[in-house]
């Protein structure tokens, strides 16, 4: 008979040092799935799954194959949870803030970065926070935030109160996976301004992701973050799809500012590279001479590019003459008129 793995019948979870990966296995065993059906679901190959399942019958959570623990012993030598595979779950619990979870099964520990494990057991985690953890009063969630393993150290990160978060923030056990799913999730900003204290999270590419998806974050907190990054950086979370319209305003807002206060030769890369679509976010801002006599030190051969130019009332009668007198204008009528209709055309 094909074995099924089923959890035991007095089993307490949180009594067993599980970590991420065997915590998240353990919450697929109903007793109804097959070792096959176990590996196609995880997308990971059969003898991985087998040698998972065995650990877990050897650490008291799983019922044995047969009812007997010796079967345990059979399936050769035991795997060091690092080497496991990484599982992919059902897409539905996938976190599109933290981007898609690796397809790759390969049992290479490196195929794993921080950011798809927290994808990986973000549904596993909330469920074992909201079921047994929350429940608790906040003094005794700090106490067992600060001293938390796996998988109660990523629970931790699901709860909505600043000082458990505070208290998170101590546990020496606290990475980049717990770090990312405080930043989707947390929703105080007390609790956001705490973990954007810590520079080796902040400066973490999917820390700061997970924060501008986070229709909650401080505008303190992304002007700090934000204000030394180039235009170019500023412009593209003004229209990120990822970002609420919540962050894109205050970064629309930051960008305005920023724009007054740089370089001529960065204002004006910003123009180039984007072929003139953030004009449309500097409505009312004008250019200085320095930014103007680079615009005019170059050909242009982009018609969107002269078209957001000359749609820009801002544009200077310097650019503008420039503009009427390339050959990609000269050779396009609508360009011509578009250009001969801007208020500062001679």
């Amino acid at each position: 008979m094909t074995w099924r793995p089923c959890p035991r019948a007095d089993l307490d979870p949180l009594a067993l040092p599980l970590d991420s990966r065997q915590g998240y296995l353990l919450s697929r065993l109903d007793g109804s799935l097959d070792l096959p059906s176990l590996a196609a679901m995880l997308n990971v190959d059969e003898g991985y799954t087998r040698r998972m399942v065995l650990e877990l019958v050897r650490l008291g959570a799983v019922e044995p194959e047969g009812g007997s623990r010796e079967s345990a012993s059979q399936a050769g030598p035991e795997l060091p949870a690092q080497a496991l595979p990484t599982e992919t779950p059902p897409p539905e619990e996938n976190l599109a803030a933290e981007g898609a979870v690796a397809e790759d099964a390969s049992p290479d520990p490196a195929a794993d970065s921080p950011e798809d494990q927290a994808s990986l057991y973000s549904a596993t985690h909330r469920q074992l926070f909201e079921q047994q953890l929350h429940a608790q009063p906040v003094d005794s969630r700090m106490a067992m935030a600060r001293l938390a393993q796996d998988p109660q150290l990523s629970a931790w990160c699901y709860d909505p109160t600043a000082e458990v978060i505070r208290a998170l923030l101590e546990n020496p056990r606290m990475g980049l996976l717990q770090a990312r799913l405080v930043a989707t999730h947390h929703r105080t900003s007390a609790g956001l301004e705490a973990l954007c204290a810590r520079p080796a999270f902040t400066s973490d590419a999917g820390v700061r992701r997970a924060l501008l998806q986070n229709p909650l974050l401080p505008q303190a907190i992304y002007r700090r973050l934000w204000s030394p990054k180039r235009l170019q950086e500023q412009y593209l979370v003004a229209i990120s799809r990822e970002a609420p319209e919540q962050v894109r305003s205050m970064a629309r807002d930051l960008l305005r500012m920023s724009f007054t206060q740089r370089q001529g030769e960065e204002r004006a890369e910003l123009i180039l590279q984007t072929e003139g679509r953030c004009l449309a976010t500097l409505v009312g801002l004008t250019i200085d001479g320095h930014t103007t006599s680079i615009l005019c030190r170059r050909t242009y051969t982009s018609t969107l590019l002269i078209q957001n130019i000359a749609r820009w009332s801002a544009a200077p009668p310097q650019l503008i003459a420039h503009l009427q007198r390339q050959d990609t204008v000269k050779r396009n009528p609508m360009l011509r008129q578009l250009l001969a209709r801007h208020p500062n055309a001679s």
